[in-house]
């Protein structure tokens, strides 16, 4: 069995430390939280026009193959 090499944190340690490490996070402004999101929601229409057109030809292509049979 292993040994810990470090000691065990009290939880009051560990608020201190989540709160430090709290303070240390940007956060982004408003201008880059709604040009992040028109982005996002841009990608979301391009990506789901490809997959729409992907699934459809895959689609005629097994309804092709099934009226072979």
């Amino acid at each position: 069995m292993a040994e810990e090499s470090k000691s065990k944190t009290s939880p009051a340690e560990f608020l201190r430390q989540v709160q430090a490490e709290g303070r240390k996070v940007v956060w982004p402004t408003r201008e880059e939280t709604v040009r992040t999101s028109i982005f996002v929601f841009i990608m979301m229409i391009v990506l789901s026009l490809f997959f729409l057109g992907v699934d459809s030809a895959f689609g005629a292509v097994v309804r092709w193959l099934i009226s072979l049979a």
